[in-house]
């Protein structure tokens, strides 16, 4: 019997908004999932593109929401974004921020010196979420960057997901600031690889696995790193995305929530299914044989048409068990 897909890995990196939460709300099972990895021994990395609240702020956020969870174990996109400035300008450097004060204490502890005026002379630009921002701030930052500043953007997520639905992200504000300038910023985040190489290397990990709900950032970014990746359904994105997503942008594995880090990684794993027959015609026409789930019936219609095409298809079900799987995924 093959080992749990958690058995494969010796460090797990976790995005938090819909993966592990939804603003003030834990996802389903995730406290329990999230613990049998503790107890497995296997070390965990909360990797979130978020730059409005400090490290220790999400270690707070979290141990309120019922999860152990310290300092060490946090790698934020302000985190990233503050070291790649330091790593591409001298010490003492001005850095315009946009952004919120977490920002700028990342910014400050590296060496440099975070300013909110253009009249300061910034010599870089670091822009991250945060939810008092006003015209002012990003006017300051058009004139720098249209002077010539180093363009540095901790993520580039268009969408936030809470417990009140989609909101705006960082790369909305991001799309703004591209428009005025028609210049375009270094990521520091997911997808980009700095974020993830860090909480890596933090973790001291050789084996990592990448867990979000996202296939733009996180699962995208386990792509670029060159490291394997687990797709949950509790976020931003639904089974036809990941049918029809692009190559840089397909997930290894695909389960409900978190709890798939504990089933059979030959259960989770993208590719041909023995309760579900696949074929590729002009459209995508799925039947069924056995008793097989819907999650099953995704993995096999992933595996079948990323192997014939990509981006969007026609999904049909020749019989009433694939009816009722493609029913239930939303994707007939």
């Amino acid at each position: 019997m093959s080992g749990t897909l958690l058995d494969q890995h010796d460090v797990v990196l976790l995005d938090l908004d819909g993966t592990v939460y939804r603003g003030g709300e834990l996802v389903p099972h995730a406290l329990e999932s999230i613990e049998r990895v503790h107890e497995a021994g296997v070390r965990v990395r909360y990797v979130t593109n978020n730059a409005s609240k400090p490290d220790q702020a999400v270690v707070d956020h979290l141990i309120g929401l019922g999860l152990a969870a310290e300092r060490s174990e946090v790698s934020t996109s302000a985190q990233a974004g503050a070291a790649v400035l330091a790593e591409k300008l001298p010490a003492g450097s001005r850095v315009l921020v946009v952004g919120s004060p977490a920002l700028e204490s990342e910014v400050d502890a590296l060496g440099l010196v975070s300013v909110r005026a253009f009249a300061d002379e910034p010599v870089a630009v670091v822009q991250g979420l945060f939810n008092e921002l006003t015209y002012g701030d990003f006017a300051e930052a058009c004139l720098a960057i249209r002077d010539g500043a180093l363009w540095v953007a901790c993520n580039a997520d268009r969408t936030l997901p809470t417990e009140r639905g989609l909101l705006p992200g960082n790369g909305s504000l991001v799309e703004l600031l591209r428009a005025a300038t028609d210049q375009d910023p270094v990521v520091a985040g997911k997808p980009e690889r700095p974020l993830l190489d860090r909480a890596v290397s933090s973790a001291g990990g050789a084996e990592p696995l990448m867990v979000g709900d996202r296939l733009d950032t996180d699962i995208a970014g386990a792509v670029k790193a060159g490291m394997p990746s687990l797709m949950v359904l509790t976020g931003v994105n639904t089974p036809r995305d990941l049918l029809e997503a692009i190559p840089e942008e397909r997930a290894d594995n695909v389960s409900v929530d978190l709890r798939g880090l504990h089933a059979p990684a030959s259960e989770v794993a993208i590719a041909e299914q023995p309760a579900w027959s696949v074929s590729v015609g002009s459209g995508l026409e799925l039947s069924a044989r056995g008793d097989g789930d819907e999650l099953g019936a995704l993995r096999a219609l992933c595996a079948a048409w990323w192997a014939a095409g990509s981006g969007p298809v026609e999904v049909v079900g020749t019989d009433d068990a694939a009816r009722a799987a493609l029913r239930a995924l939303e994707i007939d």
